[in-house]
Parts: C-alpha cells; structure tokens; sequence
C-alpha cells in the first residue's frame, strides 16, 4: 500500500508493500478549494509571495511599457512587480478580481510605479482592442506582451469536459491570446518581446487536465511559429513552462486534498512562490536574452528534464 504522512512541514510518500520511504518533500500548502475561477489570491491559505525583497533592478527595462495579462495575481503580479522594478511601466488587464486587482495596484503604486489595470474579458475581440487603446492612450507604445491569463479545471476524465468548459478554457487560454497579440503587434517595434505562458503540464500530459492541457501545447506552437515569422523583425516570442506555484489556479483547480503535494514529483520536492519565476520573465523580456527566440523555459524544480 502507497500512502503520504507528514511531520511538521514535511511530508512523506510511503510504500508499504516493500517497506521504505519514497520521498520527503516540501507541502505547498494546507488542504483548501475555491468555488470560483481563474481564483483568488486573497482568500489563499498562506498567500503567495510575489516579492522578492533582495532582488533589486537594475534598468533592465527603463522606459518600457508592458502589458501582462491576468497580472493582478500570482505569476503575473510577480512579472509586474519585478518589471516596475526594473524600471517598466505596466498595463494589466484582469477579469473580475477586483479586490486583487486593487491589492496589487496600490502595491505598485506604493513602490513608485505606473500601472494601469483594465478589467474584462480576453475571450472578446473587442477587449483586446480596447487594452491597446488604453495603453496607447497613457503610455504611448507597447514594448512588452505577457501574454499570462488562463484557467483550468480538474475533470477525472474526457467524458467529464463537457462541450462548453472545452470551448472556454480553449477561449481564455487560446483566442484571448491570439487577439491581443494580434492587435498589440502593429504597435511592436525592433527589440519588442512577446511571453507566452505554457505549462509543465503538457510536456507530461497531465491525466485530469485535458483540455487545459491540450490550449498549452498550442500556445508552445503558437510561440514557435510566430517566432520565426517575426525573427527578421528583430521581436523575440518565447513561452515559459512553469511548474507547480502556488498561484490562485490550484486552489481552484484541484480537489483540496491535492494541494499539500503539489510540486512534490519535483527533484527539488517541492512547488514554488511566483516570485521565484519573475527573474525568467525579466531575462525573456529584456536584451539580456537578444538572441533567444522560439524557446521554450522551464522552470519547474526538476521535474521534467529536457
């Protein structure tokens, strides 16, 4: 029998029938599940860390203005923070959480940054559109597209994604990003960054993800494709993998009983705080990476190794 015990913060895979400790790893977090989707961060048992007080910018995007989907919460509120340190101005548009949204603006606005946050919705042509002209409108340009928004849902099999959660997760984590790009990229110039957010779920095909899984390996074609008709142009399309972080999409995700090993297949045994990924979106989107495109980053503790 294969049974989890913990001790204190630990935890612990058991195999009973041979008689032998599997593995320790790290819990993320205690048991607990929202009703509601894409999540929320402040209802989120213990909140995600979204700072890193040691890191410190260094310019690397002065004067850049980047647009961060789904910023006012976890990976791309972490995004955000690091980019407004570095010196970038930043949009984010979100969908209806307006008590993050608030939260993490005023937590910006308190480091001295500018920030324009713009809620609706990504599966509307016409939302995309009015994200640009917003931007345009405060900011002047787009130098940066994060293109990070996306929900999942946890179904124990093909039969359980009914027709209509299929066509929206494929509308938030596809279209949504197929529009924005589409109308951000006339305003994108030489040097210009695109970041597609992908997951590590697809590179191992996730059993109770299908569908979620299934709009991630499309964005790692979308980023691949797009690379290449935009290298000449000198814009850089990459996507990033991530792992397992505690964002507000696991508790909203996952029956609540998962939650404490999340991350732990990880050779590091555990998941992650989204400001741990924030130095990745930094690299993607400044000229440290010139000569990076078409790439696929994985940030992921080990646990898939490419």
């Amino acid at each position: 029998m294969k049974f989890d015990y913990t001790f204190g913060n630990q935890a612990y895979k058991y195999d009973d029938d041979v008689g032998y400790q599997i593995k320790k790893y790290k819990i993320m977090a205690p048991e607990q599940e929202q009703e509601i989707q894409p999540g929320r961060e402040y209802l989120m048992n213990p909140k995600p860390v979204f700072d890193n007080p040691k890191y410190k910018g260094s310019d690397k995007l002065k004067g850049k203005v980047a647009i961060i989907t789904g910023g006012d919460s976890g990976l791309g509120k972490a995004a955000a923070i690091a980019f407004v340190k570095e010196g970038a101005k930043v949009v984010i548009p979100y969908y209806n959480e307006h008590i993050d949204a608030k939260n993490t603006k005023d937590y910006i606005e308190n480091m001295g940054g500018e920030c324009l946050f713009i809620a609706g919705d990504l599966t509307d042509r016409e939302f995309s559109k009015l994200i640009v002209k917003e931007t345009l409108k405060k900011f002047g340009k787009i130098d940066i597209l994060v293109n990070n928004a996306g929900v999942q849902y946890q179904q124990d099999c093909l039969d359980n994604i009914s027709d209509e959660q299929f066509d929206y997760t494929m509308k938030v984590n596809v279209y949504g990003m197929f529009y924005l790009t589409k109308e951000v990229l006339p305003y994108l110039k030489s040097g210009a960054s695109i970041i597609n957010l992908s997951s590590i779920t697809t590179f191992y095909g996730e059993p109770q993800l299908i569908d979620y899984v299934t709009t991630k390996g499309a964005i790692v074609g979308f980023t691949r494709a797009l690379a290449r008709n935009l290298a000449l142009k000198n814009i850089r399309v990459n996507a990033i993998a991530p792992g397992f972080f505690w964002t507000p999409l696991q508790p909203a995700c996952w029956v609540k009983e998962k939650i404490p090993s999340l991350g732990a297949d990880a050779a590091m045994a555990r998941g992650a705080m989204p400001y741990e990924l924030a130095p990745t979106f930094v690299y993607l989107a400044s000229d440290d990476s010139s000569y990076v495109t078409g790439q696929v980053l994985h940030n992921n503790g080990g646990q898939i190794m490419n």
